[in-house]
């Protein structure tokens, strides 16, 4: 994360490096006086003050005070972002979009700090509820599956092929395997499916169902889940969350018959 961070700059530097910044998409932090101005779905005007101006690498722009976590000022991504030097003591940074028409103008008097640089993060954000929290409410509440489902065993080995994420026994005394997905299920999570039930096949004589229980599916992962007669749940995070939340006390092996 290596970052070039200039320290009271003058305005000359400071515009060469937001220029570079501006055309390699880096991001950009800058402390300092400035005022603002919007024009667009409405106006604004903000006075001289001292900020924390962030411009992020997918263009857009927000203007922090000192205090509160909201922007006063800001801009989505993908605005077109320009640098201009109005005298020898005033920079001005300009974001702009055309759809709808509006830009934000940045004045800066003084700037104490200007950094930019480029930042990596491939970090999955889980919203409400991991995988494996999924899991543990289905254990605890299966009618989030289906009304009637006996969980059997959490995590049940099958060899090379890996781990169903629940073995269970609908109503009807069907064997069901559920496999779980945080996110859309993907065609490779069908996939996945199919060969735990294909080994399953080979040990037990019972009917198998598979069920892939997931927010939403990606496209295609439907018409494999109808080819291979496999089933989709929609199970939210949202709704699990709400599970473990009410049930918080119970121990899970309660659940598994």
């Amino acid at each position: 994360m290596p970052l070039l961070v200039k320290l009271n700059p003058t305005v000359s530097d400071a515009a060469a490096l937001l220029e570079k910044a501006v055309r390699s998409r880096s991001l950009i932090l800058a402390v300092g006086e400035c005022r603002v101005s919007y024009d667009g779905r409405a106006s604004s005007t903000l006075g001289w003050g001292e900020r924390l101006v962030m411009i992020k690498q997918d263009g857009s722009v927000l203007v922090h005070r000192p205090v509160g976590y909201e922007p006063v000022n800001w801009q989505p991504a993908r605005c077109l972002v320009r640098v201009k030097v109005e005298d020898p003591k005033a920079l001005v940074l300009s974001a702009s979009r055309q759809e709808p028409r509006e830009m934000i103008l940045i004045e800066f008097g003084e700037i104490g700090l200007l950094a930019t640089g480029n930042l990596h993060d491939s970090g999955e954000f889980a919203l409400h509820v991991t995988e494996e929290q999924m899991k543990e409410a289905i254990l605890v509440a299966p009618e989030l599956v289906e009304e009637g489902l006996k969980p059997l065993e959490a995590e049940k080995s099958l060899d090379e092929v890996g781990f169903t994420d629940i073995y269970a026994e609908d109503h009807l005394g069907n064997l069901v395997v559920v496999e779980i997905k945080r996110n859309p299920a993907t065609k490779a999570a069908v996939m996945q499916l199919q060969r735990y039930l294909e080994t399953l096949r080979t040990v037990v004589s019972r009917p198998i169902r598979g069920i892939v229980a997931a927010p939403q599916l990606r496209r295609g992962a439907q018409p494999l889940l109808n080819s291979l007669k496999l089933e989709f749940v929609k199970v939210s995070p949202e709704g699990c969350l709400a599970v473990l939340k009410s049930r918080k006390d119970t121990k899970l092996s309660y659940f598994l018959v």
